[in-house]
């Protein structure tokens, strides 16, 4: 009689049971079964005599985002049945902040026509262009400088300036100067220049036009200088250049609007108006003599200066730092 206790012998022909074959496959694999179904079961206490049961949860990963969250509990353990309620949704920005009275309404429509005015000269100036009236559209574009420049001191003034304003002035400016401002110039230059030339420059306008405005929606503002040429400056040197009639060859008056395109996408920094208007009295008796002997000339020089100086500032800040 055998010493060790019986056990039964197990054959080739006779498996393993299905419950420990499938429980070692899942711990020798890898599989995404055993990541699913892993679960940790409590081992008995040796003090108290109970289970302390707990629960594991995997997450599912394809890729680099999270699928889902399976959480198996411990047999005994209740399990909450409760449906999460949604995220309420998002409430809406009010396009005027603040008190919200008859008269600051009536101070933020009035506001936003100025906007919805430098919009629409804008517009009329394209088709007036079109229609062989350079100098009425260009006298348009300038009046779409003073609306948009009226718009915002009176949204200072009044107390309605807001985030949708900004967005809208945005919009505004770049139908008018980045659009309607490289038409004109298109329409005075198309006689002058050959066509092709004449729409590359007029298209990088535009295009700086685009790419300036983006920039200083996202950007810090600096309350002293100008981070390049802005857009309404540049759209009232192109369009006094159509209206006073330079007389330039068409290829220079090419070469100046290729370099203001240019310069309102530099990091060059540019005085403000504010700024200039703190110079010194006598400087600015210079252009005003000049603009009563050569005002053409006279406009020329102020335009190159102004561009001239952004380079000049930007040597002095690299010296000093």
């Amino acid at each position: 009689m055998p010493s060790t206790p019986w056990r039964r012998r197990r054959s080739t022909d006779s498996p393993r049971p299905a419950g420990r074959r499938w429980a070692g496959r899942l711990r020798r694999g890898g599989s995404l079964a055993r990541q699913a179904l892993m679960v940790r079961v409590g081992r008995r206490s040796a003090e108290t005599g109970r289970a302390a049961t707990a629960t594991r949860a995997e997450v599912l990963h394809i890729g680099s985002d999270p699928v889902r969250t399976l959480t198996i509990p411990a047999p005994g353990v209740p399990v909450d049945v409760s449906v999460a309620e949604p995220d309420p949704a998002p409430a809406s920005i009010p396009l005027l902040p603040g008190e919200r009275t008859m008269s600051r309404r009536a101070s933020f429509a009035l506001v936003n026509a100025c906007t919805l005015s430098s919009l629409g000269l804008g517009l009329l100036a394209i088709f007036l262009a079109m229609d062989g009236q350079v100098q009425i559209a260009a006298a348009c574009l300038v009046a779409c400088v003073i609306f948009d420049g009226l718009d915002g001191a009176l949204a200072r003034k009044l107390g309605v300036a807001s985030p949708f304003g900004a967005q809208m002035d945005s919009l505004a400016d770049m139908c008018s100067f980045g659009l309607a401002a490289p038409v004109v110039v298109y329409a005075s230059l198309a006689d002058q220049v050959p066509q092709a030339a004449a729409a590359i420059a007029t298209a990088l306008v535009a295009g700086c036009a685009a790419i300036r405005l983006a920039r200083f929606n996202v950007s810090p503002k600096d309350g002293r200088f100008f981070c390049g040429v802005p857009t309404t400056m540049a759209a009232a040197v192109l369009a006094l250049t159509v209206l006073i009639g330079l007389p330039l060859p068409g290829m220079v008056q090419l070469a100046g609007v290729t370099l203001l395109a240019f310069a309102m996408v530099s990091s060059f920094p540019y005085a403000k108006l504010a700024r200039l208007l703190k110079l010194p009295p006598w400087l600015w008796l210079l252009p005003i003599v000049g603009a009563l002997l050569q005002p053409r000339m006279t406009f020329v020089l102020i335009v190159a200066a102004y561009l001239a100086s952004g380079p000049i500032l930007w040597m002095r800040t690299r010296r000093t730092v």
